[in-house]
Formats: C-alpha cells, structure tokens, sequence
C-alpha cells in the first residue's frame, strides 16, 4: 500500500514538475521575445546615414507640406515639356533646370551649401565643413564620399571636386517635394558599410523632376534633421519632430496650425542666398521690421515680432519688453529641447570605439525615447554616446560671434576641455543677450606632439579608414597625410565641448519661463551659473536689501503721515493757521 502510494506521489510530484518545466520555458521564451522587442538590441554592420533621404515619416507627410504656399506661382513644373524626360542621371535634370532658370546657377555657386566655405567677417577664420572639426564625426574633409550626401551636388568625391561646374549642382535634393529622392555615398566604403544602401527603389528622374517647388520642411529636414549620423544628434532643436509637429513642439511648423516651412524665416534676400547663419549670428537684431508677413532681411524674432512683441497694456507686458534688450526671444519661449520625443546626444566617447562581435562591427541600443524608437549608445565604429530630451537648455551670454578651434589651432591640454566653438558675450556689452544652448560634450582623438585636433580617415575600401580596420593610429596618420597637416605620430584623447544656439521648436506662448523660474536663488533658478551681475530674486546683498526695505517703509510711512495729519485737521484736533489769520 505504502509502496503503491509512494509511486503514485512520485508520479504525480514528476507530472507537476513536468508542468512547471513547461511553464518555466514558456516564461523564459516569453520574456526573450519581449526583450528583443523592447530591451537592448544588438545589430550587426553599419547602417550609418542609410535614412537619409528614406525616412518613413517624411514621406507619408510630403504631401501636405506646403500644398497652397505655390498658390502665387506662374508655372507649373508637371506640365513642362522640358521636364519630360527621359533623364538617366540628376546632371541632366540640372542641365534642364539651368536652361529656364540661367541665373540661378551663378547664384548658388556662391551658396555656403555648395561652397562649405565660410570666411567670417569678424573674426577672420575660414570655416565650413571642407575645413573645420567638430566633435561628432570630426571631420567632411578627406571623407567627402559618404558626407557628400549632403552637399547640394554631384559627383563630390575629394578635394578635386569642380566647384566652378554649374551642372554638378543638385537642384533636386533642395526642391523637390515626392519624398522618393534620396542620396548615396559619392564613393564606396568597407565590407561593413555596403549594406546600407540595398534594396532602395530607383529613382524616377522625370517625376521628381517635375514635382520641383520651393523648398518644404522634407527637403531642409533631409539633411539637418539627421546631421551628424542620426536623428537630432547634433542640434538639440531640429529633428524628424518637425516633419508633421504639433503646436506643443514647434508653435510655427505646427501642421494644423500655421505650418510654416523653414524659408518663410530663412529667406532668400538675393539670388540663393538664405538668412540665418550659426557661423555668423545675429544675437541681438536692431533693425528688424516687426510685421509678420511683411518681407525682412534676416531670420530673427524681432524681424517678425519687434523688439517689444509683448503687449504694452498691461504691467506684465511693459515690464517683459524691457527684458528683450539682455534676454533673446529664444531663452523664454524655447524653455525645454529635443522635445516631440526624439532625443538628441549629450556626449560621445571615442576611447571606447573597435569593439567587434564575431569579428564584425555592431550596435547596440539601450536607449528607448519619447517616441518608442531605440537608440544606439554603442557604435563599433564611434564608440559610446549618452542622449536625453525635453531638458533644459545651457544659457550663456552671447553676441553672435563665435571662435573656431580649427585644425592649425594650438592649445595646451592642460587647460581642461577645449571649445570647438567658443564664443563671446558678456553683460557690459551691449550687443550681448543671455542665450539658450545645447552643449556638446565629446571625449575624442588629438595630436599629442603637436597638441592640435585631428583629421580622421573614416570612410573609404582602402586598409586606413577607421569605419573598416578599427586603427586611430592608422586613420589619424592617413587624414592628417592626405591634406598636407603635420602629424606627430601619437595621438590621444580630449575632451571637448561645443556649443549650438537654440532657435526652433519655439513653444506656445502660455508655455514661456514663468519669472520664478529665473529669478530664483540655489539650483532652482535657471540662470543661476550666470554670474557677474546682480539679479533680483536670486541675488542677495546686505546693504543693498537694507536700504530697499528703508526705502520702502519710508514710503509707506510718509503715506501714514500724510494720512493722519489730513484727519486730524479735519477733526480739529490740529489747526494750521495761514500767515495773517492769528495776532
């Protein structure tokens, strides 16, 4: 009986661990497939810059954008005989576009989108992307065949591109409105990089070519929403949000409100020659004509609002307006960046760059934004990033003028972090305004011997490119040989910060910084690193505070004076007696 009992329990102990086995592996499977699905995700290769031009978003919202802003056009692309076709490449569409429009190929060879050159007026230094360092992926120079994807033309390969040729300009890439337009790489780049342009759909030559209009948010987004190897990675304040926002993110783009695209503020004054510029800002416009609507010189807020844009009825109004001469537009209607859920990067780490799976590249995405999308903070072929959204702003005293530092600069790494793009302002000047930044923080290769930055070789078949053979020290020594700089032969690291004024995704008006926010003492007040001057509600000086509060009791004392002595003569109790009136 016992025995019989004994493996009647063992049979049934066996069939409810059987049971929990099973139940055990289904949880396990359960819980790997939701984890791939919302956890970390590894991916094997590069895919680096293959959305560009192919973004899902875009091209289901291409459409709406700017559908009655060609209401005043005299002429209708679609219908023109020229641009029929056939065209077997883009030159020939340009060639087709110059023969109507012979001067706009004159006017854009003088375009910073077709130059990368820049020569500041002030400062004198020669910027642009065909010189300058930053610190994302460093540098164009010597990597023209994959960044040349977004340069407004054809063909750019390297240095000996024909900046003289008018037929080499891309008009498409700036004015047509399919969304089926897309580029690639001007040359190719390793094994691992092959893969990230398969399986694109060819592009119709004579459809977008006769789709041609002004430029809308999709044309303008193409490459500044993704400059930098992703979705708001480098601005802060120009994403993939901005094809189809709401009014939360961007009160001027909002798609069911005023839906402006981005040449209503950028206007072309002469000939292909757009306002706006982050190499020359105007921190504080003097001269703008504070009418919407009415056309203006430059893409500021008081070329459309004024510099009084509050209304002047009310005690609050006044006393806003008089904050326009020291605070920018920007610093109180922009109170929150990388918003609409898609997050921006904060700070990258090339030390940790040339880790491989199996022998091959990869990424890995821990980060989940806003907008459910996953984000790589690892790249075998950058290393690590940090990102973050809907935060606030750095606030720095600028006057427009920023100081490059270019690949001939020398510093001494001693002095901590270096400014790629260090700035002026201070609050005795006048032309200076407190500004909203986002502030970049990179840990990336320099000449060691010579204490300079570095070009890197990172795109190419060759053994030297960076994004193949994984070697700084090889892709170092190729950049800096390739374009005649001297190189010491060892490199290290630094950190670097930079810094991007902060002018879009402007917020609705009841969404602006509350004074308090501001005004306010210890980490609770947004200007409180802002030092040098003295700002109520957050400062405190002794003496200063004394005599404010005596001036203000005096005040109300000699009111309470007054007031007494008019009711006790009224009463009597105290006469007072005109000259003449007594003997």
């Amino acid at each position: 009986m016992r025995k019989k009992l004994h493996i009647g329990n063992v049979v049934q102990i066996n069939f409810f661990s059987f049971l929990y086995l099973i139940g055990y592996i289904l949880g396990i499977s359960m819980a790997i497939n939701v984890y791939a699905e919302h956890g970390p995700k590894v991916e094997i290769g590069i895919s680096e810059y293959s959305e560009i031009g192919g973004n899902a978003d875009m091209q289901a919202t291409t459409a709406a954008f700017d559908k009655n802003k060609n209401s005043k056009s005299t002429t209708d692309h679609s219908k023109l005989e020229e641009l029929e076709g056939p065209f077997f490449d883009g030159r020939e569409v340009t060639k087709a576009c110059l023969g109507c429009h012979n001067k706009a190929g004159t006017q854009f060879l003088k375009n910073v989108h077709w130059t990368w050159e820049y020569k500041h007026p002030i400062t004198g230094q020669l910027l642009g992307k065909r010189t300058l360092v930053n610190n994302y992926c460093t540098n164009a120079k010597g990597n023209e065949g994959m960044c040349a994807q977004c340069h407004a033309g054809y063909g750019m390969e390297d240095d000996n591109f024909d900046f003289t040729n008018e037929e080499n300009i891309d008009c498409l890439v700036c004015h047509e409105s399919t969304g089926t337009y897309y580029k690639t790489p001007t040359n190719k780049g390793n094994k691992a990089c092959s893969i990230m342009f398969e399986g694109k759909n060819p592009i119709e030559w004579s459809k977008v070519a006769q789709s041609v209009q002004n430029p809308g948010r999709n044309n303008c987004g193409k490459c500044h929403f993704f400059g930098g190897g992703g979705d708001n990675v480098k601005h802060g304040d120009l994403s993939s949000a901005l094809f189809n926002p709401s009014k939360e993110v961007d009160v001027h783009m909002d798609s069911e409100g005023l839906d402006f695209a981005c040449v209503v503020c950028h206007v072309s004054n002469e000939g292909h020659q757009w306002s706006g510029s982050r190499y020359n800002m105007i921190a504080k416009d003097e001269v703008g004509l504070g009418k919407p609507g009415i056309p203006r010189q430059e893409a500021t807020c008081e070329s459309c609002h004024s510099s009084s844009p509050h209304p002047m009825t009310s005690l609050q109004g006044i006393k806003l307006n008089g904050h326009t001469d020291r605070v920018a537009c920007e610093t109180c209607h922009i109170p929150k960046i990388a918003k609409g859920g898609v997050a921006t990067q904060v700070d990258w780490d090339w030390r940790t760059m040339g880790k491989l799976k199996d022998g091959e590249g990869f990424k890995l995405k821990e980060y989940t934004q806003g907008n459910g999308d996953h984000r790589a903070t690892y790249k075998s072929i950058k290393g690590n990033f940090v990102y973050k959204e809907n935060f606030n702003p750095f606030y720095a005293w600028f006057d427009g003028v920023m100081n490059y530092t270019t690949i001939d600069t020398k510093f001494d790494p001693a002095n901590g972090p270096i400014d790629i793009n260090g700035f002026t302002g201070d609050f005795n000047d006048p032309k200076s305004r407190i500004w909203p930044f986002k502030r970049m923080h990179t840990t990336q290769p320099y000449d060691k011997g010579n204490n300079t930055l570095v070009y890197m070789h990172l795109w190419g078949e060759d053994d030297q490119a960076l994004w193949g053979n994984y070697s700084f020290e090889d892709s170092i020594k190729m950049g800096m040989e390739k374009n005649g700089i001297p190189y010491s032969g060892e490199y290290g690291f630094i950190e670097t910060y930079s810094y991007w004024p902060i002018n879009h995704m402007v917020s609705p008006k009841e969404d602006a910084l509350a004074c308090a926010e501001c005004h306010a003492r210890g980490e609770e007040g947004r200007l409180n690193e802002l030092r040098g001057f003295y700002m109520p509600g957050r400062d405190y000086f002794k003496w200063l505070d004394i005599i404010g509060y005596l001036a203000i009791f005096g005040v109300f004392g000699i009111i309470f004076l007054h007031t007494m002595m008019r009711v006790l003569c009224k009463k009597g109790v105290i006469k007072i007696c005109k000259s003449g009136d007594e003997k």
